[in-house]
């Protein structure tokens, strides 16, 4: 098994004052050779948006794009004609393809609005754009590990354009689980979105994260209280 380790103040940081960014991997102005994408993993921002702020229609392309909201609504707009807030318990997929256009706006104008946005490389190149919305809160249990979003025709109703899994696990109590990779070849960057976990006599806290690979199965002990994403990706693609 080979491993890396992400803590959370090595992480890319930008004050835009509208906007507090937080960069996993390169991104704008940031940049570290070393840190640029993790397998098909090219983008995790853990985004923090001013009241009534965001961010006005831009162009993607060739890029599935996750949004995952944790406080306040991301009101979202796209030249393909999708309209509407996304807002916790929600995820958002948007398949940029041969091109899309579209803004990302705080829906409040007095609440700060707190996400995670994760692009993924897609396993081919010029698809139809194409956008999913969907609720995930009344799909999750607590002390498993459940999947969000998987490859086109596979287990999850939420789907992208590349053989990439990405799962949420909530604890409440002390316990071990085991994840199973989906595909032998895949790896995985598990991130500390609360709490504090155990993996290979690795502590890690939260937003901190472990990039693995050349393994089948992965032991995570948790603490109560915690909540980590796992995301599954190609490492050649």
């Amino acid at each position: 098994m080979q491993k890396v380790i992400h803590k959370s103040e090595s992480r890319g940081y930008a004050d835009h004052g509208w906007l507090e960014a937080r960069h996993s991997f390169s991104f704008a102005n940031w940049y570290n050779p070393e840190r640029v994408q993790f397998g098909a993993l090219r983008v995790i921002n853990d985004d923090k948006v001013a009241p009534g702020r965001g961010f006005s229609t831009h162009p993607h392309d060739n890029m599935e794009i996750i949004t995952i909201p944790t406080q306040g609504g991301v009101r979202h707009q796209d030249n393909m004609g999708n309209e509407g807030v996304v807002m916790p318990g929600e995820l958002q997929i948007m398949s940029a393809g041969t091109g899309v256009t579209h803004s990302e706006l705080n829906a409040s104008q007095d609440e700060s609005l707190k996400l995670f946005q994760i692009w993924i490389f897609p396993d081919m190149q010029n698809v139809e754009p194409r956008y999913q919305q969907i609720k995930i809160k009344d799909h999750i249990h607590l002390n498993k590990i459940n999947l969000l979003v998987g490859p086109k025709n596979g287990p999850s109703e939420a789907w992208i354009n590349q053989n990439a899994f990405i799962s949420l696990f909530e604890s409440d109590k002390e316990q071990t689980i085991s994840y199973q990779l989906y595909e032998k070849t895949n790896g995985v960057y598990i991130f500390v979105v609360e709490g504090s976990i155990i993996i290979d006599d690795e502590e890690l806290l939260q937003r901190d994260a472990i990039g693995l690979w050349e393994t089948e199965q992965v032991e995570l002990s948790a603490k109560s209280d915690t909540k980590v994403l796992f995301f599954e990706v190609p490492m050649n693609y």
